[in-house]
């Protein structure tokens, strides 16, 4: 039998009053009421699914009250719901799921403001990146495969010198392509298109001409020294 929504109430309703409140369902335009003693309104929705509409409902019941809860069936995949986990608590919701099978009730995120941790290396990454990024060379919102980052930019323009000079010593094409890490580079090979032929030295493969053509010819002239 499909789940219905009025599912959900009788595990929440018991799971609150185990807390020493006292519960009411439909109150008004509210799925679940919860009070005890003079302390703020516990509201609660219940859906069948985690959606932006289900969100949108528990932002509009903050009008109300500060302890607002989503509540839904426990879902299968944990990955979705450790994101949406991670949604209300950004958003100041509370978060319940029920295992329908038994109705165990399990909070995973309490109503609470929230101010997001900010993390200086992943900053700095970000700010490395775009400075060290030659013109703009990707559309916003592509997808991450084939994009042109500031270490493809690097690879490109030592697959062009190769090119142009054949194989060469990792210093001269670090000074010749003004690419400080290109031995670097070359000797980790991430794309396939170095190979060391003797100590320090490194050609150009056939996946790496393809490369260069890959990205275009035009972008390919622009990065060659």
């Amino acid at each position: 039998m499909k789940p219905r929504e009025t599912d959900l109430y009788a595990p929440v309703k018991s799971f609150l009053e185990g807390q020493g409140y006292a519960v009411k369902g439909e109150i008004g335009a509210v799925d679940v009421v919860a009070m005890r003693g003079d302390e703020p309104p516990v509201l609660v929705e219940l859906k069948l699914g985690f959606s932006l509409a289900l969100v949108h409902q528990g932002l509009a019941r903050q009008k109300v009250s500060d302890l607002v809860y989503l509540a839904i069936p426990k879902p299968p995949k944990a990955k979705a719901l450790k994101d949406n986990t991670r949604l209300c608590r950004q958003l100041g919701l509370g978060l319940l799921t029920v295992r329908l099978r038994d109705g165990f009730v399990e909070p995973l995120a309490d109503p609470a403001p929230f101010t997001p941790r900010k993390s200086p290396k992943r900053k700095a990454r970000l700010l490395r990146e775009f400075a060290r990024r030659v013109g703009d060379p990707n559309k916003g919102g592509a997808s991450r495969v084939g994009l042109i980052t500031s270490y493809r930019q690097d690879a490109l323009k030592c697959a062009g010198f190769l090119k142009a000079h054949g194989p060469s010593k990792g210093v001269v094409v670090a000074k010749g392509a003004e690419v400080p890490t290109a031995t670097r580079i070359m000797a980790d090979d991430h794309y396939g298109w170095f190979e060391r032929v003797e100590r320090g030295v490194y050609e150009l493969t056939l996946r790496g001409a393809e490369g260069l053509n890959e990205f275009g010819r035009q972008q390919s002239q622009k990065l060659l020294p």
